[in-house]
Formats: C-alpha cells, structure tokens, sequence
C-alpha cells in the first residue's frame, strides 16, 4: 500500500475532508491553506521549529478530551483501533511493512531504541557528521560507557556532507552511521541514497534522523533501504508534541534489545495478571507503554490531509511546492540584501532557507517579524525560516517586507 492509493483512505475517520476531492483536484495548497486555522493570523514560517496544528488535529484532540470526560476509557476499543490504522498510515508514507513501524513519543526515544538496543562491543564506533541536533548525537555519545567511539565527520559550512568522507570514516568496526535527512539549521538535504549506500557497503548499518523531512518528501523503504528511522510529528507533518514514528527493518527486530521495556511490549500485554515474558513479534514492542492517544489521533488527522494530496497529486507534488516557495523566498532575501544559505542544487534544498542581514541582529529580524505575525526562528547562520506547503507567496512577501524595512533602517542609520 502507497499513499497514492485512493482505495486505501478511510473516509470514516476523515470528517473535515470530506467533500473536499474538487476542491483537491483543483487547487491543493489553497484548499490545504483552508484547513490551517493559523492563516487567519500569521505568516508562518517556522515549521522545522513546532508547527501549528491542523482543524482536523484540533479537532480530533477536542474530540478525544469529550469523549474522555464524558465516557471515560468505555470508548478505548476504538482509541486503539486509531492506533493501529495509524501504524498502516505510516506503513503507506514509507512503503514498509506495518510490523516494521512503532509509535513513539519522540524522535529522541527512537533512537535510543537503537542506540541502547544494539550489542555493543569495546571498541565499537559509530560514525555521524558535524552539526546534528543534540538528539542524534548525545544517545550516541552515552555509548562510551560500553567503550564504544563517537566519530565526527566534518561537514561544509552549508551543511554539506562528503560521501567520500563519510566513507572513509568508517572501518570495520563502524556498527552504525547516523545522519538527519535534512540539516535543522542549513536545510541541507542529504544525499539519502549515497549515505545507506556508503554505510553499507562498509558493512554498517544507517540510521536516519527523519524528523526535517518526514512527510514533505517521498521516502521508500523498498527502495533506500536504511535500517532504522525516527521522527516526531510536530514539525512538517503537523501533528502535537509527543507523537511521532519509528522504523526497525523487520531484520533487526532481535538483532536489538528491548530497551526499555514496559507492559505493552508483550503479546498477552492486557493479562495483567500474568505477567509472561513474550515479547510482541513486531516493532510495536518498542511502545512499551500507555499511548498518548490524543497526540496520535491528532497526528494521524493530520496525516490523513497529506494522505489526500498525495492520492491526487502524486508523492512528490508537496515536496515541489515547498522547494518552489523555498526557491521563490530565497530570490526575494537576496533582492533584500539578505544572505541566504541555500544549497546550489535542488537535490539538495529542503524548505528551510537560513538568512543573515548584514548590520542586523538576528533576534532583531525574528523580533520585529513577531510583531508582524510572521513566525521564524534563529538558528545556524542567523535567522531560519521553513516553509510549508500551505504557505504562500502573501506569507513569504510578509517575512521579506520586514527584511526590507530593517535594512531601510539600517541603512539610514549608517
């Protein structure tokens, strides 16, 4: 199943689309636009921080908080029917099998779930490049207490990564490289295929941080076949906090340990009375624990709208709207008088465009754009805005009308 398979859509669970497939059909990312209640207010621009939540997740997590006041868990049963069609919802995203999919609360805790799951041996390594986010470098790091070695792979000042030098770090010791798809503060998208490719043929695994990515563009696991993956959805995919998915190829499910382990990690998990060790044959083994049913029904409301432009569209369609708004962005900085850290090949950009005024604070411009109701963070370089599909050129003309105004003022200051 591929999410360009209408027949695999389940109306029932999809009320704020239905009716909707005209609308789809003719204009996907203004009718996408009418279900992001933060347009009314903002140009928002700041997706790889914490996105805002779709009507239907917000609805759904209303939804849910009626239901568990007015009925308590009497409705479970069909909370943990969400679940499991969320597990086949991202089995569609990544073409995989659903028994390779966990849902988790976090990105951190999926690859912690590897890195604390692999059998270690002193004088193992595992090998990452420079400028990951904390959250793929520091469960690595906590392996040196096996022995195990951490090695940097030094990366170009936009973020780029040399296969080559990836390559050459590792050894016949390398159990594992890890990498994120995109860069969180250059936008860099890496190139995915050559990364597994270097790993593997080395004879080591590949992780992949997929949290910048996931869902923007298209990912088969048939096809780049990475060993293990990990994403929250509160960032492109427009779910809450604390809802997000992991991989486990289904042939390295008991190359891991469980670590941690909980009472959902078993087959019998609702025989509370006898508490048997068997172990889920599955990657669900790995939700060791109480869902957080609201985030996940939220996520997967949110999902289900992907889900629609996909199964019109095609898979790619969303990924070459956000690289044209990226694009489109990109020009206006630079007439600006901003500079941007984008990189020079497609293959390559993500919706992330970073920019630096010259004479301007970084937390100015992001100050000022608040004030404007156009939201961006800092990072990297200076000031980093990410585009999503739904955004539009009104969005991006908001964010370069603030850049103007503060390079008119310095300017004039001078």
């Amino acid at each position: 199943m591929t999410w360009t398979d209408t027949t695999s859509l389940d109306q029932t669970a999809t009320p704020v689309f239905q009716n909707s497939a005209a609308e789809i059909a003719a204009d996907p990312w203004k009718w996408w636009r009418s279900q992001m209640p933060v347009t009314r207010i903002w140009a928002y621009l700041d997706h790889a921080a914490v996105a805002p939540l779709t009507a239907g997740a917000a609805r759904a997590m209303v939804d849910f908080a009626t239901e568990a006041s007015e009925q308590g868990d009497t409705v479970w049963p069909q909370w943990a029917s969400e679940i499991d069609h969320l597990r086949g919802d991202f089995a569609g995203l990544l073409n995989c099998d659903a028994a390779e999919i966990a849902l988790i609360p976090n990105t951190s805790f999926g690859i912690n779930v590897v890195a604390e799951g692999l059998p270690w041996q002193p004088g193992d390594n595992i090998v990452i490049p420079s400028g990951e986010f904390p959250s793929n470098v520091f469960p690595w790091q906590n392996q040196k207490r096996h022995g195990v070695q951490l090695r940097i792979v030094d990366t170009a000042a936009d973020g780029q990564i040399d296969v080559v030098a990836l390559r050459n770090a590792i050894d016949d010791r390398t159990r594992i490289v890890a990498a994120s798809w995109v860069g969180y503060a250059s936008g860099f998208r890496i190139d995915l295929q050559a990364c597994v490719a270097a790993a593997h043929d080395a004879g080591a695994l590949f992780f992949l941080d997929a949290i910048q990515g996931l869902g923007i563009f298209p990912l088969d696991l048939q096809q780049t076949p990475i060993d293990f993956l990990a994403a929250d959805g509160h960032k492109w995919l427009l779910g809450p906090e604390g809802a997000g998915v992991a991989f486990i190829r289904k042939q390295h499910l008991e190359l891991l340990a469980c670590v941690p382990v909980g009472w959902n990690s078993v087959r019998a998990a609702h025989h509370f009375g006898q508490a048997h060790w068997d172990l889920k044959p599955d990657a669900s083994r790995f939700e060791i624990g109480s869902h957080n049913m609201i985030g996940m029904r939220a996520l997967r409301q949110s999902l289900l709208l992907f889900r629609q432009v996909a199964a019109v569209h095609g898979q790619s369609a969303i990924a070459d709207r956000v690289l044209d708004l990226a694009s489109l962005l990109d020009g206006k900085l630079r007439d600006a008088g901003a500079i941007t850290a984008v990189a020079p090949s497609r293959d390559h950009q993500s919706g992330i465009v970073t920019f630096s005024l010259p004479g301007v604070l970084p937390a100015a411009v992001r100050k000022l754009a608040a004030e404007n109701r156009v939201a961006v963070s800092c990072r990297g370089i200076g000031v980093r805005a990410s585009i999503h599909a739904y955004n539009n050129e009104s969005d991006i003309d908001r964010l370069v009308d603030v850049v103007q105004t503060l390079a008119t003022k310095n300017r004039d200051s001078d």
